[in-house]
Order: C-alpha cells, then sequence, then structure tokens
C-alpha cells in the first residue's frame, strides 16, 4: 500500500540540512544520516557548522546548529551550494538557514516549535508558515515534537527525555524519504546508548515512528532513492579530517619507526586530534594535555629531543602562543609537526568556523629570521597525506613543519579509499651514532655539521655513548654547537637555515585538466579544493578553457611553480582570507596573482568559484 502511495523517483543527488538547536542533536542526526549513506554507497561531503557557546539561549538565533549532507550517485567534490531540503526543528533554525534555500525546495518544519514565544525568541512578528511568506518553497509541516512523545510512551522515558528523541523522527522520516536502510542506524543506536535501555526503546521508538509517517502519510507526493556512486574498488571508509589526521600520525609513526608524543591543549576545532589519538595507546601513542598551549608545545619539543615522533596540535590562538617555543625547535634543528586547524581570527575571533587566514602567520609568525616548512592538506581524507609529508619533511631535514587544515576540513567528511601499504613509502628518520668530526687527531661529536645534501645537522639522542653535546636557544656555533655571539657566525648560521628550507625537495606542481589553449589558471592550497574543482568543472561544462593548480608545498614552493605561473595571462588565486597565497606569488614571482576573497567563516560556493572563473574569462576575451 505504502509503494502505490507513495511512488520512488530516482535522482543523482540530494543536499540535504538539518538544523535546529545546539542542544537538539542536529549535528548527531547528520552525522548517522551521513553514515546510513556512505554504508549504502553514495558519494558525499558534509560541512558541520555550530555555535560557539557551549549553550546559547535556547530558541534564538545564535543557538543554531545545522549540519549539511550532499549525497550522490557520481563523485562530488563539496557539501552542496544550497540544500535541496531544510529540516527545521524551530523558528530559529528556520531564520538562519532561509537565506540559504532557493525557490521550490523542500522545507520540514516541527510545527510543534512554532508557537508565540518560540517565533518572538527568534525574531518573527508573524508565524512565516501561516504569512504566505514562503510560498517560494514547498512547506511541509510535521508535528514532530508531539509525535514523538507519542511514539514513546510505552518506552519508560519521561516526557521531557521522550522529547529529546525528536531529532530521531526527523532522522527516521529523512531516511523514509531518501530510501536509507533502516538496520544500519537502530543497530548502531544499540551501540551507542549500550546499557541506557530506556533511551535505547525512546530513540527507536522515535525512529521508526518518523518512518512510519512518511509511509503512511499522504502529506509527501513521492520518495527518493539517490543509488550508489560507482567508485573505484577499494576498501573505503567515511571519515573526517580531524580523523584522517590522527591516523597520518599513527602511520608516520610505523613509516618512520619512531613512537608518538603528542604535547597539546584543547582548542576548537583541533581537539578531535587529541581525542582520537588518545584512543590509539596500543600504536606506541603517548597523549599529554597539556594545561596550555606553550606547555604542549614544550613537553613536544622535549621529545622531539629524545626521538619521538613529537606533534603538537593548536588553532590559531595556540599558535600565537607557541611562537616562541617554535622559533626554539627551529634554532636546534629538531623534528617537530605542528599542526594548525585554522579559524575565523583574529583573538578568539570565530571558534567554530573556517578560514585561512594563518599561512602568512605560518611564514612569517617568529621573530628572528625563522623561515618554516609548511604543508597544507586540500581535503578532509588529504590529511591523511599532508601528514605523512609533512613527518617525511621534519625527519629528513630535522625542522619543525606546519601543517595547516582548517575547520571545514577537520569536521567534514568524505569517503575514504584506504591506501595500500605498498603505496606509502618509509620515513628516513635517522639519528647519529658515532662520531663525525676530529679535534687534534681525536675523534668527536660535531652536532652541527650537515648532510652535504639536505644541510640537514646530525642529531644525536640524549645517552648515546660519547655523543654528548651542548643545545639552547642561544645562537650556535657551526659544527661545534657551542654559543657563539661573532656575527660572521651568525650569518653563516641564518643562510644555511635559510638554504637548507629553500632547498627541500618537493614534488613538482601539476596542473590539473591543463588545457594547452587555457588562459586563465586557477591556484589554489588547503581546503578551496572542492570549491575551486567543482567551479572548474561547470566552466570547462560551458565550453571554456580553464586550468588549476593546487599547492600542497607552501613553503618551499615546487620548483616549477614560476615557470607555470608565467606561462598564462591570468592568474586566479581563490582564498579564504585577505589575499595571502597571492601577496607571496607576486613577491616571490613576480606574478600579477588577482585574488577573489571571502572571509565569511563559512567556505567557498562552487558557483562562486565558477561565477569568479567566468569574469577573468570575459576580461581577456573583450
Amino acid at each position: 500500500m505504502a509503494e502505490d502511495l507513495h511512488p520512488i523517483t530516482v535522482i543523482d543527488r540530494v543536499v540535504l540540512r538539518f538544523a535546529g538547536d545546539s542542544g537538539d542533536g542536529m549535528q548527531l542526526t547528520g552525522d548517522r544520516f551521513t553514515e546510513a549513506s556512505a554504508v549504502f554507497g553514495n558519494d558525499l561531503a558534509t560541512f558541520p557548522n555550530y555555535p560557539a557557546e557551549i549553550r546559547a539561549p535556547a530558541g534564538t538565533i545564535a543557538g543554531v546548529s545545522a549540519f549539511q549532507v550532499h549525497i550522490s550517485d557520481h563523485d562530488i567534490l563539496t557539501p552542496g551550494d544550497s540544500p535541496n531540503v531544510l529540516v527545521a526543528m524551530n523558528p530559529a533554525a528556520l531564520k538562519a538557514n532561509i537565506r540559504d534555500m532557493e525557490q521550490k525546495s523542500v522545507i520540514i518544519v516541527n510545527s510543534d516549535a512554532f508557537d508565540e514565544r518560540a517565533l518572538t525568541k527568534a525574531g518573527y512578528k508573524t508565524n512565516p508558515i501561516e504569512d504566505g511568506s514562503l510560498k517560494e518553497f514547498s512547506v511541509y509541516e510535521v508535528p514532530m515534537t508531539s509525535l514523538t512523545l507519542e511514539s514513546c510512551k510505552d518506552t519508560g522515558a519521561k516526557p521531557r527525555d521522550a522529547e529529546r528523541s525528536k531529532n530521531f523522527f526527523a532522522l527516521g522520516l529523512v531516511s523514509w524519504m531518501y530510501s536509507r536502510p533502516e538496520g544500519d542506524t537502530i543497530e548502531w543506536i544499540y551501540k551507542k546508548y549500550k546499557g541506557k535501555e530506556t533511551v535505547i526503546k525512546a530513540n527507536i521508538a522515535a525512529f521508526k515512528a518518523g518512518h512510519a509517517f512518511g509511509e503512511t502519510t499522504e502529506l509527501f507526493p513521492t520518495n527518493f532513492q539517490v543509488p550508489p556512486a560507482r567508485l573505484s574498488s577499494g576498501t573505503y571508509t567515511n571519515i573526517t579530517g580531524n580523523q584522517a589526521t590522527a591516523y597520518g600520525i599513527i602511520a608516520a609513526s610505523y613509516l618512520s619507526k619512531r613512537k608518538v608524543f603528542l604535547g597539546s591543549y584543547p582548542i576548537t576545532p583541533a581537539s578531535d586530534i587529541l581525542h582520537e589519538l588518545a584512543k590509539l595507546r596500543e600504536h606506541g601513542v603517548t597523549t599529554f594535555q597539556a594545561e596550555d598551549e606553550i606547555a604542549g608545545v614544550g613537553a613536544a619539543l622535549g621529545a622531539a629531543y629524545g626521538g619521538a615522533l613529537a606533534v603538537t596540535t593548536t588553532s590559531g590562538p595556540g599558535m600565537d602562543l607557541k611562537a616562541e617555543t617554535i622559533g626554539l625547535a627551529l634554532s636546534v634543528e629538531l623534528p617537530l609537526l605542528i599542526i594548525d586547524v585554522q579559524r575565523g581570527g583574529p583573538s578568539t575571533g570565530l571558534p567554530t568556523k573556517t578560514e585561512q587566514a594563518d599561512l602568512l602567520m605560518a611564514m612569517f609568525g617568529r621573530h628572528g629570521e625563522a623561515p618554516i616548512p609548511i604543508v597544507a592538506a586540500s581535503t578532509s581524507s588529504h590529511c591523511f597525506f599532508a601528514v605523512i609529508e609533512a613527518v617525511r619533511i621534519a625527519f629528513e631535514y630535522k625542522t619543525p613543519v606546519i601543517l595547516l587544515t582548517d575547520g571545514y576540513l577537520a569536521n567534514g567528511a568524505e569517503p575514504w579509499k584506504l591506501p595500500t601499504v605498498d603505496q606509502l613509502e618509509p620515513i628516513n628518520a635517522q639519528f647519529a651514532t658515532d662520531f663525525n668530526g676530529e679535534n687534534d687527531g681525536e675523534k668527536v661529536f660535531l652536532p652541527f655539521k650537515r648532510d652535504p645534501d639536505t644541510l640537514a645537522r646530525d642529531v644525536a639522542l640524549p645517552g648515546t655513548p660519547g655523543l654528548e653535546h651542548r643545545i639552547g636557544g642561544l645562537e650556535k656555533a657551526n659544527l661545534s654547537g657551542n654559543v657563539s655571539y661573532d656575527s660572521e657566525n651568525h650569518g653563516l648560521m641564518t643562510d644555511l637555515r635559510r638554504r637548507k628550507i629553500e632547498g627541500i625537495k618537493v614534488k613538482d606542481a601539476e596542473v590539473d585538466g591543463t588545457g594547452d589553449n587555457a588562459d586563465v589558471l586557477v591556484v589554489g592550497w588547503g581546503s578551496t579544493y572542492g570549491a575551486i574543482a567543482a567551479g572548474v568543472r561547470r566552466v570547462r561544462a560551458l565550453g571554456k578553457n580553464v586550468a588549476h593548480l593546487h599547492l600542497v608545498n607552501l613553503n618551499p614552493f615546487p620548483s616549477n611553480l614560476g615557470d607555470i605561473l608565467k606561462s598564462y595571462k591570468t592568474v586566479l588565486v581563490p582564498e579564504m582570507n585577505s589575499g595571502q597565497l597571492s601577496f607571496l606569488i607576486r613577491a616571490k614571482f613576480l606574478v600579477d596573482a588577482r585574488s577573489f576573497n571571502k572571509i565569511e567563516g563559512v567556505p567557498f560556493k562552487a558557483a562562486e568559484i565558477e561565477q569568479a572563473i567566468l569574469r577573468e574569462i570575459e576580461v581577456l576575451e573583450k
């Protein structure tokens, strides 16, 4: 009967957004729908968006939490420009998200929440589902709260506790609408709330009630199916950027044969790396939650001195505080990985929003001449490989390395095809074990004697017999490492440190879909990859020729980058900052890089990139 009432419509993609109070479980709901879609085999991309306040006033715009997920039967690159479906659990959720909705898109509202008090708190003077202001959309009113309470009557849950399950009612309804399998979610509820029988019963009852409501109501003319995507064969998992970063650290540990030490202070949006690594202690991981950012990096530097794969994780405000110790790591030339999960700034700024504004701080944010290699991850899954690249540089060149991710990558999820072991090359993490010089005919250890190819110094671990040496933040004499105030020596050591970083061997830059006749090259870095690649696809679909180059190594740049940049008439650089990569490109290569900037705490949309490219092409065609 239900199948006759609701014929299934097959579609190739859909973008959904769940929105409600920060206490309504929207992140959990969106994450669960994402996991079900991953199991089903869809390609997907997500964009969680939540308030910075731990508990903003309920029912207010400031307290709205949202989770957007894009699922498809083909390869996708972004979580979608705008939702096709918005599930709004209260008036504030509707008001905060309605501006992102296109005409004729679907809005499902929890009609029970649209009372006078809630409307007033959200800033509505009249009820939008009654005053005609939503006539451009397909609006479905569902009394989610009352239906949830009804479904939970026999579970033993108190009414207030039962009401908390309304997010599972919404999840059940949307799961029916898009033909998501029920069994996986029910099994997940059992595991998630093990030992809390009443909670399990209430959540399952609400989930089934939402699913049954969709099946039996005549409110919805159809339900939909997004077939599995045709992805290359292999084993896949759904992964966020912070998870991929943690797994990359573990992989780098095995590749370098060095145990991991993480010294970290919890900070949004980097904390999940600490949480994830704390679960993986069986892999030789030591996690230290420090009392502050300075202690975190100091402990990590101590671990680096002891020969560990030393890591510290943070975000922009923490980078400010860690700057002096990072300078010490550079001065003593020890391998140390600093992971900066960027967020909106300055100061406390926008803790739960995303930005790419720390590039110049990574490049120049220390006193003195203190060059440091910089690696940037481009997608959530690429965080895994970016970590390995950063650790390779750190060990092979005996230097601290900064890895840049951001809040969008950290919290966003996508399917990841697990690499095989033979795809990952070993990391050379050798340390000095013998004398390397002579003094008056006696063999001695010279801690600042350098490899002629890499200029990496000979690092000896504490306790290595006969290789005792002095180390510290004061300038060192070349070779011996003794304290030196000699001006010529300082110039030499400064030059050696600079040449070492400039000489780091990185992969050549590659242009994606070069198109020999393209006049416009779009250059990006970091999390703009998805939006840029999607925008480039759209422009090419219009018959226009455009090239795309995405940088992973930002210091040093690939050796062929200058030649590539100078071969195009226009170089367009989209960034979620005021033009920091553009500044570096202009300074180093004397190329008239054109900035396209967005500093709103949210990622670029593919349409924004498309229009920016088309404007540049139009200028050239005139």
